[in-house]
């Protein structure tokens, strides 16, 4: 594996060369466990400001997950502590590289929940209900990504991208799974 410096390819803003894939990509091990920190803390806020009716500490993570989509979005993803921590986390296991523009697709529809989120918190002065809502539906998103590895901004990316994405997560891109009463195949 060649290093980042010895390729004559720009640095891309989200995701990195890998020799042999001709298009940016990220972990999606790291990425998964990044999903996970934060969905274990959104839920703690979400729980938090549902059981006790305290807001505070949800519009403080609604801008601490719009912070970390920014970074990822506009800075980079070598600069975001989560992806940093969940990197961290997976480094012992074998890397699984996904197209970095599904994932930009993914955490673009991420920062504009979050910003929702925090609208309706502060400026707007929405109904609480509609905030948590908001942020319940996040956190959904954030579940199935730790949890199943499932991604809707990629799956929105498989579907409406006039040039498809070749590297998903769990091979979806190119995988067709049996029809129902039909087994696996190896």
């Amino acid at each position: 594996m060649t290093s980042p410096r010895a390729d004559p390819r720009p640095q891309p803003v989200i995701g990195q060369w890998v020799e042999g894939i001709e298009t940016p990509v990220v972990n999606e091990r790291a990425v998964r466990g990044s999903a996970g920190i934060l969905f274990l803390a959104g839920f703690t806020a979400w729980l938090i400001g549902v059981m006790t009716g305290d807001l505070s500490v949800m519009r403080a993570f609604g801008a601490v997950f719009a912070l970390e989509m920014y970074l990822r979005l506009f800075l980079g993803t070598r600069f975001t502590p989560t992806l940093l921590l969940g990197t961290l986390l997976t480094r012992p296991q074998r890397p699984e590289w996904v197209e970095a523009r599904s994932k930009r697709l993914a955490w673009g529809l991420g920062f504009g929940m979050a910003l929702a989120g925090c609208l309706a918190l502060g400026w707007l002065g929405l109904p609480a209900v509609i905030a948590q809502t908001v942020c319940g539906a996040c956190l959904a998103l954030l579940f199935a990504e730790a949890a199943f590895g499932y991604c809707l901004g990629c799956e929105l990316a498989r579907r409406l991208s006039r040039t498809p994405p070749t590297l998903c997560s769990g091979d979806t891109c190119t995988y067709t799974p049996p029809r129902r009463g039909e087994s696996h195949r190896v």
